[in-house]
């Protein structure tokens, strides 16, 4: 079988009444009163012709045809996908955290001609297109009608570019193939026997890669249906599934915690939801929100980039990512040599790219991905005596305590087990004397007072927290600074330390 590429995956759904896309209407407040619409993949590839047919006669040949997308999950976000896989036009999908001269840059930088936005953008401060005008109506009612004719494509052409979250730095744009897009999507569509009578709710934002790999392609892969929110909402992740009739969903990040934090209801079991497929999901989440619901929850590890990917095995241990696979290994960040278990290195592919198919127009960065023909992910694990692989957080999140280096995630498992903790985050600061001390801000539920003795006396408990990682300061915050997709900016809590807004109290050991 030749490789997949989008435009192979979309075509045969051309002729396709009975699937398609559908989302939330009138206020999408997922409310009785709001309605579901529902458009069939030929009308939605029939709407991505009409799109590509105008947004050609705009684009300027001789220049690259980018097009910045700053959209929420609505069936117009897939309808440029449509048009991309039709025309060879390159969605770049912008985050919309983003605002001003930080939005613009990523603009530039991705030499967009145009930006297309809906109400998602509109404060955003850039010069953009307003997709639900009256104006662009008209102007897609003139190319009513184009002709739907899916061309013959290399599976490494170019189909989108994604920005990576920015949480230790500018944003850089990752290069996203045919390949690259549609290789995951038949995997998973595969792996968890998805076909045309599912349904996959997408509720990660579409610029990112999660939503694009692990949300739309399968379903397109599988030639199923896709219930779009145009924003995650935790409180109607459960109801969308019962109103779509959802099967399959896709997350990223924090999502299941905020479920969980929902209160039970005595019909949470009854859902259609089979499979929630994701990455970076908290280790005590996924027992918790498969017993509760009544879903196998599978958390997978990779990266926008995709040069390591690590799935979990029925035999991988509580807490671990799963098994190290072949070529992937965790080496020493100064030396290269592979560490011993329970050593903290760098995961590295050291077979080549794999999935890592570079970036756009920073030759440096991906030099430095690539540094002696070995992928370096960036982030740091350790593995245990039989290969199971542990994360243990990013090198930017390396702290030296004491003549010591130590990552952030194994701490941050450790504070998590404190009652009533909803989230556990850990990051370095100045120490008074030389490198770092450790600083950890919890995130309690409402009326839930935090006391520093009694969480001194639990730390002491734990067996696995050694002395170099005992947190200095603790700041209870109501909540976190994060991107679009959950992740939580460290830099700014480090940068702010123990001078912010909330409650900061110093843990002394007993």
């Amino acid at each position: 079988m030749d490789e997949p590429t989008v435009a192979s995956l979309l075509e045969p759904l051309t002729e396709v009444d009975d699937q398609g896309v559908a989302a939330i209407g009138a206020g999408d407040t997922g409310s009785e009163a709001d309605t579901v619409v529902f458009t069939s993949w030929r009308d939605h590839i029939q709407a991505g012709a009409d799109l590509a047919a105008a947004l050609r006669a705009r684009l300027n040949p001789a220049e690259p045809p980018h097009v910045g997308v700053l959209l929420g999950n609505t069936p117009f976000f897939g309808t440029v996908l449509v048009a991309a896989a039709l025309s060879g036009i390159v969605p770049v999908g912008l985050n919309p955290t983003r605002r001003g001269a930080a939005l613009q840059r990523d603009i530039a930088h991705a030499d967009c001609q145009l930006v297309l936005s809906d109400a998602t953008g509109q404060d955003a401060g850039v010069d953009a297109i307003d997709v639900d005008s009256a104006d662009f109506a008209d102007e897609l009612r003139a190319h009513r009608g184009a002709v739907v004719k899916f061309p013959t494509v290399d599976p490494d052409d170019l189909f989108m570019l994604i920005f990576t979250s920015g949480t230790s730095g500018d944003p850089k744009a990752v290069r996203c193939t045919h390949e690259k897009v549609a290789f995951p999507g038949v995997m998973l569509a595969t792996r968890f026997g998805l076909g045309p009578t599912d349904t996959c709710y997408l509720s990660m934002p579409l610029f990112h890669s999660n939503a694009i790999m692990a949300g739309w392609a399968p379903a397109v892969a599988a030639q199923a249906s896709i219930a779009l929110r145009r924003k995650f909402s935790a409180s109607q992740f459960i109801p969308d599934t019962r109103r779509f009739g959802a099967t399959y969903a896709n997350y990223v990040g924090k999502p299941l915690s905020y479920i969980l934090a929902t209160p039970e209801r005595p019909d949470d079991r009854d859902n259609p939801l089979r499979v929630a497929y994701g990455n970076e999901g908290a280790p005590r989440d996924l027992a918790r929100f498969r017993h509760r619901f009544d879903v196998d929850v599978v958390d997978g590890f990779g990266s926008s980039e995709g040069g390591v990917s690590i799935a979990r095995t029925p035999d991988t241990p509580e807490g671990a990512l799963g098994p190290l696979a072949a070529g992937v290994d965790i080496v020493d960040v100064d030396t290269g040599e592979p560490c011993p278990p329970g050593v903290i290195g760098e995961l590295v592919n050291t077979t080549g790219r794999g999935q890592f198919r570079g970036y756009y127009k920073d030759s440096d960065a991906e030099a430095q991905r690539m540094a002696g023909g070995v992928y370096h992910s960036g982030d740091l694990a350790y593995r245990d005596e039989h290969g199971f692989a542990y994360f243990a957080g990013r090198l930017g999140d390396w702290m030296r305590v004491d003549g010591e280096n130590l990552g952030t995630a194994p701490i941050e498992r450790v504070l998590a087990r404190y009652p009533d903790v909803t989230e556990a985050v850990v990051y370095p600061i100045p120490d008074p004397n030389v490198g770092d001390q450790v600083m950890a801000a919890l995130v309690l539920p409402e009326g839930i007072e935090f006391d520093p003795g009694a969480f001194a006396r639990f730390l002491t408990e734990q067996d696995d927290l050694g002395p170099k990682q005992w947190p200095a300061f603790v700041r209870v915050a109501t909540a976190l600074p994060r991107t679009e997709t959950f992740k939580v900016i460290k830099r700014t809590l480090s940068a702010e330390g123990t001078d912010c807004a909330d409650p900061v109290h110093q843990i002394r050991r007993p």
